[in-house]
Order: C-alpha cells, then structure tokens, then sequence
C-alpha cells in the first residue's frame, strides 16, 4: 500500500463511518461499537478517553488494522481499510502504522539497538536505529538489555521501536499505565516530541482525564459510542500536567 504523503496539514489521515464491533452473537453478544464517526487529521494529537469497556481499544485496533470492523467503513487516505484483504492490511501496519502498548513486550536476549532494529528489516525507508533512540533519549543505554532498564525507559525503547519505521500514525494504548506519575510523565514528552518534530499524526488512549490536556482533540466514549469530541482552550505541555 502505496501512499503520497502531498496532504495538507489538516488533511484526514483516517475517516470511521457508522463503525460498529460486535463480538459474538445472540444473548451474550457484546456491542464494543456502535456507529462511530471519527475523522483523524494529519500531524494531530488525539486522546482517547473512557472508562474500562467504553471502546477505546477496540476503537484503536480497528484503525490500525489489527482487527475488523464487524460493519462500518475505514479509509486511510484513499485506501478503504475495510476492503483490504489480510496480506494488505500487514502491509498497512507495516508500513504506515507505529504502536505502543501499556506492556512494552521488548526481547530480552537482545540489546536497546537490536529491538529497535528488528523493525528496520521490515521497514521501506527506515531512519537509523541510533537516530529513533536519539529521539527518545536513549541513545546511551543502546547496548544494554531490557533487564537493566526502568519501567519508563523500556517503554521509551518501545516508542523508538514503533517509530524508526518512520510511520505515519502512532497508535497508543495506555502508555503510561504501568509507570509511575515522573515517568509516566518523561513518556508523554517524548510522545508530543515525535508529533511535533516529526509531524506523526498521534492518537493515544487512557483513562487518566488529565493526560487530555495535552491534546488537540479529546474523544469521549462511553458504551461503545463517542459521547463528546472537545477542543482544549490550551494545548499543555506535559510538564504542565498533573494528576
């Protein structure tokens, strides 16, 4: 999957239409979607934010290609997600689709470099390792293990994992959910520094309404439907957090 990359800064990199996810059937079906519309625009930082059950995992897997939707379209650009066969939709994640979980999911045999490198092999235009570690800054740990890292810096190496790749859309499920409030916080300053700097369009869950006012948009849900989308008056600093 192709994609010219000549958009506008408020251009959408991604549109939902009438997205709906149910898993099972009958009596004991669980409606994890319900006609969700969402527009995501280039170079934007986007906040998820709900409670445990509300969508918003569902919602982030779905526009990274990890899962279905069960009716609903989503288009990336011009390329209809909802049309692409299985060897299309790894070629989606793959090329245009950086994630980081709550779980950093880091192979412990190998160095900060090595995990970091893995990604280039299957990447088309990779920046160098060194380079993503820089961005996280990292770059003096590269030859170290995982063992020999904190929480909040294993989490870094994942983050410069998901974007030597040089992916459009970073995808983010509960970074900090397992760090504490310092780190937590050194993890988000490096998330909005990958969207500023490099322009990558950003879209983050958590359940911490705090960690919303960081962001250009705010997306509620609630029940498997988008309850509200707020624009903060001020974009914070994640220095300016706190919870």
């Amino acid at each position: 999957m192709t994609v010219a990359l000549a958009h506008g800064p408020a251009a959408p990199v991604l549109r939902a239409r009438a997205l709906c996810k149910t898993y099972g059937a009958g009596d004991t079906a669980v409606r994890a979607l319900r006609d969700v519309d969402l527009e995501v625009r280039a170079g934007e930082f986007i906040v998820l934010l709900g409670a445990s059950g509300s969508g918003k995992s569902t919602l982030l897997n779905i526009l990274g290609g990890l899962d279905r939707p069960t009716s609903g379209d989503v288009e990336f650009f011009d390329h209809r997600l909802t049309d692409a066969d299985d060897d299309e939709l790894t070629r989606y994640r793959r090329e245009h689709v950086g994630f980081v979980f709550q779980f950093y999911n880091l192979i412990p045999s190998l160095t900060v470099r090595e995990n970091v490198e893995l990604v280039t092999d299957i990447a088309s235009d990779p920046m160098p390792a060194d380079e993503a570690l820089e961005l996280v800054a990292l770059a003096p740990r590269r030859e170290h293990f995982p063992s020999q890292l904190s929480g909040g810096e294993q989490q870094r190496v994942a983050i410069a994992r998901a974007i030597v790749k040089r992916p459009q859309l970073l995808l983010c499920d509960e970074p900090t959910g397992a760090l504490d409030y310092a780190t937590g916080k050194l993890v988000l300053e490096v998330i909005a520094r990958i969207n500023q700097e490099l322009g990558t369009t950003a879209v983050v869950i958590t359940h911490n309404a705090a960690i919303a006012a960081m962001a250009d948009r705010v997306v509620r849900l609630s029940d498997g439907r988008i309850a509200s989308i707020e624009v903060p008056a001020r974009r914070l600093t994640p220095a300016e957090l706190s919870w």
